[in-house]
């Protein structure tokens, strides 16, 4: 029985390495979609004929060989050309990482682990009728651990479930001379759409440019202290007796202790009455603390941008996010975090969610589009919703 391989990286090198030890079965073509691919060099090792994609998201019929009965798809995000199944005697199979028609598209076993499935699962199923839609040849089940990730779960279970079941396919065929088929049950459809979305860049007003002439000091006072009500009340009615006013603030309660940061703007002859008014404050059991400047310098060396990112909770989200920006000179003018409910509908069921929210300030040195092609990587890798903007 003669195969076309259509596939890449280890899952294909793997699946070529098992199919090559399958009785009465010879591999006649594969196709990858680089001439460095794994499955690419793997195969021009065990001397086997190779066809590079000149475009990655299709397979052309002139890929496959003369012969061939079966397609055996591997892990390719490449459409397989109806003139490419037509060179076929059986047409085609792939294996896609659920138990379809659950999870159909790129992103399966992110979103197994999103949506809290407590069973994964993978198919075998015909190259036909639309993305992951073709009728089912074979599929089998796992349980999904408790502490399980995207990554995890396809090393420990899905992979090897996939290289078992399409062997398995391959057997059925060499014997049977035909494919098992069972049509997939709409009903039961679910989408698995790419983590990463597509994210705008809104940039908001230039950092240090503000938007009108102006000549207030500003005082960042920062204050803390064991929570109780009318603490806010206290800052304002201050910043209001003084003639100033209230730029931005942000405010938390952690651990029973009141923590926030205030941004005031006062004339500045009576700066000096306000820092004493505010200082006072410390009479009452709060620490407080006050920067003062002059304002802003003026520069056009940076520009603000809105960032919120929301997924699983995980150990690792803030650092790994924060070392990226740091990375890339971004700063963070302030950053919020929250876990929430699994049942506050940002995240999967029975999972907590973990949201971040942060106002950056952008180098103009930084081009926008490499700062969302690498946050979008990071989204994806960590398995969240990033949204980058307004």
């Amino acid at each position: 029985m003669k195969l076309a391989l259509v596939g890449s990286k280890y899952f294909g090198a793997t699946v070529l390495a098992a199919l090559q030890k399958e009785q009465g079965v010879q591999i006649a073509c594969v196709v990858a979609p680089a001439a460095d691919d794994r499955l690419a060099l793997a195969a021009q090792k065990a001397g086997l004929p190779v066809h590079v994609q000149s475009n990655p998201k299709i397979v052309p019929g002139e890929a496959i060989a003369d012969g061939v009965d079966l397609l055996v798809a591997a892990h390719t995000h490449a459409r397989v050309s109806d003139e490419a199944l037509a060179r076929t005697r059986l047409g085609g199979v792939g294996y896609h990482p659920s138990l379809l028609p659950r999870h159909r598209g790129i992103a399966a076993v992110e979103w197994t682990i999103l949506s809290g499935d407590p069973i994964a699962g993978g198919s075998v199923y015909h190259l036909a009728d639309g993305w992951d839609k073709g009728a089912v040849a074979m599929q089998d089940w796992c349980f999904v651990a408790k502490n399980d990730d995207a990554r995890s779960l396809w090393e420990r279970s899905l992979a090897p479930m996939g290289l078992a079941l399409l062997c398995k396919v391959v057997q059925h065929a060499r014997t049977h001379g035909a494919l098992p088929s069972f049509t997939q049950d709409e009903q039961f459809a679910t989408k698995a759409p790419m983590i990463r979305r597509a994210v705008t860049l809104t940039e908001g007003q230039t950092a240090g440019q503000p938007s009108g002439a102006s000549t207030a000091t500003t005082l960042v006072v920062t204050v803390m202290g064991a929570d109780r009500p009318g603490i806010v009340s206290l800052l304002s009615d201050r910043a209001q007796r003084f003639g100033a006013n209230w730029a931005a603030s942000r405010m938390a309660h952690l651990a029973g202790e009141f923590a926030g940061m205030v941004q005031l703007e006062v004339p500045p002859e009576n700066a000096d009455g306000l820092v004493k008014a505010l200082r006072d404050l410390e009479s009452t059991g709060l620490q407080v603390v006050i920067s003062k400047s002059a304002g802003a310098a003026s520069s056009a060396t940076s520009s603000s941008v809105k960032l919120e990112l929301v997924g699983v909770d995980r150990v690792g989200i803030v650092s790994k996010l924060t070392a990226m920006l740091a990375a890339r000179n971004v700063s963070i003018e302030h950053i919020d975090t929250e876990v929430l409910a699994a049942n506050a509908g940002a995240s999967s069921a029975g999972k907590p969610a973990f949201k971040v929210r942060a106002q950056l300030q952008v180098p103009k040195a930084v081009v926008m589009d490499d700062l969302r092609s690498e946050l979008g990587t990071l989204a994806q890798a960590l398995m969240m919703d990033l949204n980058l903007g307004d």
